[in-house]
């Protein structure tokens, strides 16, 4: 019997380890290599953090050799710079490490403390960023406060102003609105992220497809993509994306060249969509394997459990 159970308990401290090691596999690789032909990674601070909160970002987001990237801070008098209309004295506190990648990398987005970025998936994030006329790099987003997300997207942008690359600052706008609209439909009308995010970039799909020339094809695009995904909207949130769309169909933003990056952008909505039924599958094996393990424990000193104990 002490063989058995020294079996047993072996099993459980080798199974142990496995689950943690599953748990953080996406743990940031700091040891990653610079591509020189990107320069560094930029850093992106909001510009109302305290040192203490831009040390955790650093923290957060892999940084452990300040001169491993390039360090810049955000402020609301970039916010203007970029985005009509808004507020110079708007608070920063998003931040972000932007590495550019090879063209065919695509936009891979990760915030890496979610639960204090409340209303700006990582979705919405690469739907608005493609919009923006941003492709083929790695975006990390953290914040040490909660926040809504949306100061985050001004970051990304200065990076690359950083970078010497410069953005349309119509598309800037129109990518802007469309981050609003889309946490807007999640708070107000109630809808689910992902599916907001799926119903942006199936109309971004559509258009590249379909190529509308009139207001008139916009909405019935819109309409067409509402039906198929379910969607019910007020006819004001209706006008909403239309008006967006026709003016991405004014600026002339091109999709095509981003087709490819709005296939992988579909793929993982659907990917994150069907997550919460995956993980729970998981998780109740994962249950089910430490009890059938306790039980076996517990046989081995005789004592059966609980309900065949109190049998006895």
């Amino acid at each position: 019997m002490m063989k058995r159970f020294t079996i047993a308990l072996l099993a459980l401290v080798l199974i142990i380890p496995a689950f943690s090691m599953t748990a953080n596999a996406s743990d940031h690789d700091t040891e990653e290599g610079i591509d020189e032909r990107f320069g560094l990674p930029i850093l992106v601070l909001g510009g109302n953090l305290d040192e203490a909160q831009k040390q955790e970002v650093r923290e957060m987001l892999g940084v452990d050799d300040p001169e491993m990237v390039e360090e810049v801070t955000v402020t609301g008098e970039d916010l203007v710079r970029y985005i009509e209309g808004e507020d110079s004295r708007a608070r920063m506190f998003s931040s972000a490490k932007i590495t550019r990648q090879d063209e065919g990398h695509g936009l891979v987005i990760e915030r890496v403390n979610p639960e204090n970025i409340t209303q700006v998936t990582d979705t919405m994030y690469a739907n608005a960023l493609l919009t923006a006329g941003i492709e083929n790099a790695d975006v990390e987003i953290a914040s040490p406060v909660k926040v809504s997300g949306h100061s985050a997207l001004t970051g990304i942008y200065k990076a690359y102003e950083v970078s010497g690359e410069e953005l349309d600052t119509a598309r800037l706008e129109v990518a802007n609105d469309e981050l609003n609209l889309a946490t807007d439909l999640a708070e107000e009308e109630g809808i689910d992220q992902e599916k907001v995010s799926e119903l942006l970039a199936e109309i971004k799909q559509a258009i590249a497809e379909q190529n509308p020339a009139t207001r008139e094809d916009i909405e019935q695009i819109i309409n067409e993509q509402l039906s198929n995904l379910e969607i019910n909207l007020s006819e004001e949130d209706r006008q909403r994306l239309t008006d967006l769309f026709d003016q991405m169909r004014n600026l002339n933003i091109n999709f095509d060249n981003v087709s490819e990056q709005l296939n992988d952008l579909s793929t993982a909505i659907q990917d994150r969509l069907s997550d919460v039924v995956n993980d729970e599958g998981f998780w109740q094996s994962v249950r089910d394997f430490f009890q059938g393990l306790i039980d076996a424990i517990s046989n081995l000193f005789g004592g059966g459990t609980e309900d065949e104990s109190a049998n006895e």
